[in-house]
């Protein structure tokens, strides 16, 4: 039986973040599920037909706290547009790189400090 695999990502505040990958990345807001207290349970944001689940960091959570320590590779189209789009969100972003395997790529940190790769390459 095939596999699907989703990343997933917590947040100290997941509501800020699920704005930043909007704004910056493109990302559109899929489902946001709330806590009591009015925090993310749980959240979806896709880019095209690729989704991320997110939610706001537990410290509940027996392995600890998660924020800030995730590194995502998405695979795009059009690199130079989603680079000028970070850039102009504000987004810590790295220049422009071509790589020896034949991608051209970039990489942005979230405001949490998750590091997102994007890149031309699809293995």
């Amino acid at each position: 039986m095939p596999q699907t695999f989703f990343p997933s990502l917590r947040y100290q505040d997941a509501r800020a973040a699920i704005d930043f990958l909007e704004r910056a990345f493109g990302f559109e807001t899929r489902a946001v599920h709330e806590n009591e207290d009015g925090t993310v349970a749980h959240a979806e944001v896709g880019l095209g037909d690729q989704m991320v689940m997110l939610g706001t960091d537990r410290p509940d959570d027996r392995w600890g706290s998660h924020a800030g320590m995730g590194w995502i590779y998405v695979a795009v189209d059009d690199i130079e547009a989603l680079h000028a789009r970070a850039r102009e969100a504000g987004a810590e972003v790295t220049d422009l790189t071509d790589q020896d395997y034949g991608s051209r790529d970039f990489s942005a940190r979230d405001p949490e400090g998750n590091q997102w790769s994007f890149g031309t390459y699809r293995p």
